[in-house]
C-alpha cells in the first residue's frame, strides 16, 4: 500500500501596499475632507448670521403668542403667531392632498404599472419635479382664481404647494416600495393573500419608515416657498382662520413684506422670521428621524 502525499496548495501571495498607492489614498481622503469643509463654511456662516441677528426677536415675550395687528412699522412689538399659523395651515392642507395621491400613484407604478399609461404617469411626474414654484403659482392663479372665480386664499396656496410636493412624495415612495424584497410578496401570495391585501398589509408597512421620512422632508421643502404665497394670497398683519377666503400671512410672506420696512424693527422681524423658519424646518427633520426610529424599533420586535 503506497501512500501519496500531495504538496500543500500555496495561497495567494500578498504584496505590501506600495508607497504610490498609499499617497493616492491619502490624497483622495484629503480632497474629500477639504471639499466637505469648503461646503460646510457657507452653511455655518449663514446659520451663525441668522441666529445672531434673529435671536433677540425669537426670545421676546410676545414673539410666539401675538400677531402684528395694530403694531406700527417702527415699533418692535407683537410677534409671528399669525404667520406661523398660516405656514402650518397651508402646508398641512397641501400634505393632506398630496400624500394620498402620491402614495397611491407610487403603488400603481411599482405594483401595477405597465404599458402606456404607466409611462405617461412617470413622464408627468418627471415634468412636475422640474416645474419652478412661480410657474405652479401662476397655473393655480389662472385656473383657480381667474377662470373659476375663487378668491385668493390659503387653499389656493395649498394647491400650488401640492404641485411642488406631489413629485417628491411619488418618487420617494416609489423608491421605498422598490426596496421591499420580492420574497415578502411571494410568501404572502403563497399563503393565498390577494395582491391588494399584500400591498396594504405587507409592502406598505415594510416601506413605511422611508415613506414617512420622504413625506416630512417634502413638507419641509414647501414650507419655505415664497412665490405661491406672493401670488395666491394677500398679506395680513392679523390672524385669519378662514382658509377659503381673505388674506393670510405666512413666514415667507412676512419676510418679504418686512424687507421694505427701513426701520430697525422691520429688520429684526425679518431675521426673527428667518430664524423661526429654520427652527420649524429643523423640528420637522428631527420629527422625521424620531418617527423613522420608532417605526424601525416597532418592526424589529
Amino acid at each position: 500500500m503506497t501512500l501519496h502525499f500531495e504538496a500543500p496548495v500555496k495561497g495567494p501571495t500578498f504584496h505590501p501596499v506600495s508607497v504610490g498607492r498609499k499617497l493616492k489614498d491619502w490624497l483622495a481622503k484629503a480632497l474629500f475632507a477639504a471639499s466637505f469643509l469648503i461646503a460646510l463654511v457657507p452653511l455655518v456662516w449663514v446659520l451663525y448670521t441668522v441666529v445672531q441677528r434673529g435671536f433677540r426677536a425669537v426670545v421676546s415675550s410676545t414673539w410666539w403668542s401675538h400677531s402684528l395687528a395694530g403694531v406700527l412699522p417702527e415699533q418692535f412689538a407683537g410677534g409671528i403667531y399669525h404667520a406661523l399659523y398660516g405656514s402650518l395651515v397651508q402646508s398641512l392642507i397641501a400634505a393632506a392632498l398630496s400624500v394620498p395621491l402620491g402614495v397611491m400613484a407610487a403603488v400603481y407604478l411599482v405594483e401595477y404599472g405597465t404599458g402606456r399609461f404607466a409611462r405617461l404617469t412617470t413622464f408627468m411626474v418627471d415634468i412636475l419635479a422640474g416645474v419652478p414654484s412661480i410657474v405652479a403659482a401662476l397655473f393655480v392663479f389662472t385656473l383657480w382664481i381667474a377662470t373659476l372665480g375663487f378668491p385668493q386664499s390659503a387653499v389656493a396656496v395649498a394647491l400650488a404647494l401640492v404641485l411642488l410636493m406631489l413629485p417628491v412624495v411619488v418618487r420617494n415612495t416609489e423608491e421605498m416600495l422598490k426596496l421591499v424584497p420580492d420574497e415578502l410578496r411571494e410568501a404572502s401570495y403563497a399563503l393565498g393573500v390577494p395582491k391588494w391585501k399584500t400591498i396594504a398589509r405587507v409592502v406598505i408597512p415594510t416601506a413605511l419608515p422611508g415613506i414617512v421620512s420622504g413625506v416630512l422632508l417634502a413638507l419641509a421643502r414647501v414650507m419655505g416657498e415664497t412665490a405661491p404665497v406672493l401670488i395666491l394670497v394677500g398679506y395680513s398683519r392679523s390672524i385669519n382662520f378662514d382658509v377659503f377666503g381673505g388674506n393670510m400671512a405666512s413666514l415667507p410672506l412676512l419676510i418679504y413684506t418686512e424687507l421694505v420696512n427701513p426701520e430697525e424693527a422691520g429688520r429684526m422681524r425679518v431675521w426673527g422670521a428667518a430664524l423661526t423658519l429654520i427652527l420649524l424646518l429643523t423640528g420637522l427633520y428631527l420629527m422625521a428621524a424620531a418617527v423613522i426610529s420608532y417605526l424601525n424599533r416597532r418592526r424589529s420586535r
